[in-house]
């Protein structure tokens, strides 16, 4: 286990930014936004999942797991209210954020299962964003043109989650999570995010008035399916998840250190797991 510090991130989240707010770049930005629009709900499903399943392990378990679950809590709330001040803006140049109605159907409708299937669903979750994270941190050209404070958002974002990315895997394991519903979860979660992404993505290009412009599918080639796509370059670390022996700290978490010590003028630590 690994200490995790919640931060408090330094960054003028106040004044609005472009729609295009990525270097000019319609699709990058529609993707961006489409995903910061799932954050929200998304990240309180992944609070509160943790929350039912650690009231279902041992006392011993419990006090084991109590400063690793402190420590995702706190950084998944600060991220969850980072993405609604970022989707304000977002949502004020006339997106709609279709991705959250259906996310509040789904989650309505895994509330009413046992614990343990919303626990694994979270860690299937939680292995796409560290595995994006580790592409953002990885491919620094991607948010180049950005603003510094839009880089310095996702990038602490991509850092924290590649620090907590064994907390619901573990959690899971030490429910009596097996196999079988861990890599089922993680096929749904697949096709759930996949299209997910990519009717939001094309709903903000649409509203952009970009949907059909031939620049925006180069750019959608070239950032996802090129030799160093999002896509492309993933594909094994997702498809990890499936082996049996498989834990979230094999991924290498070099570059989410090197960020965080390399930018403490962006944050405030506010609290720390041990």
């Amino acid at each position: 286990m690994s200490d995790l510090t919640v931060r408090k991130l330094l960054i003028d989240l106040d004044t609005p930014f472009d729609l295009r707010w990525n270097g000019g770049d319609a699709f990058t930005s529609a993707l961006m936004n489409a995903l910061s629009m799932s954050f929200p709900v998304g990240e309180q499903f992944f609070i509160d999942s943790l929350r039912r399943g650690v009231k279902e392990l041992s006392p011993e378990q419990q006090a084991t797991f109590a400063p690793e679950v402190k420590g995702f809590i706190g950084q998944e709330a600060t991220h969850r209210r980072i993405h609604e001040r970022f989707n304000h803006h977002v949502l004020n140049h006339g997106m709609v954020n279709h991705w959250e109605k259906r996310a509040l159907r789904r989650i309505e409708h895994i509330n009413q299962k046992k614990a343990i299937h919303a626990v694994a669903i979270t860690s299937a979750y939680e292995h796409y964003t560290s595995v994006f994270a580790a592409w953002l941190l990885g491919h620094p050209d991607f948010l180049a043109q950005a603003p510094k404070r839009l880089q310095t958002l996702w990038l602490w974002h991509a850092s924290e989650e590649t620090e907590h990315r064994s907390v619901s895997f573990d959690i899971y394991r030490a429910m009596g999570g097996n196999e079988a519903w861990r890599r089922r979860w993680m096929v749904t979660v697949t096709v759930f995010f996949l299209s997910d992404i990519l009717r939001q993505t094309c709903n903000n290009l649409w509203h952009d008035g970009s949907l059909f412009q031939l620049s925006t599918w180069r750019s959608a080639w070239r950032h996802l399916f090129a030799k160093e796509g999002l896509f492309t370059s993933s594909y094994a670390a997702w498809k990890a998840y499936f082996r049996a022996d498989f834990h979230p700290a094999q991924h290498d978490d070099q570059l989410s250190l090197q960020w965080l010590q390399t930018h403490p003028q962006t944050f405030q630590a506010i609290g720390q797991s041990s």
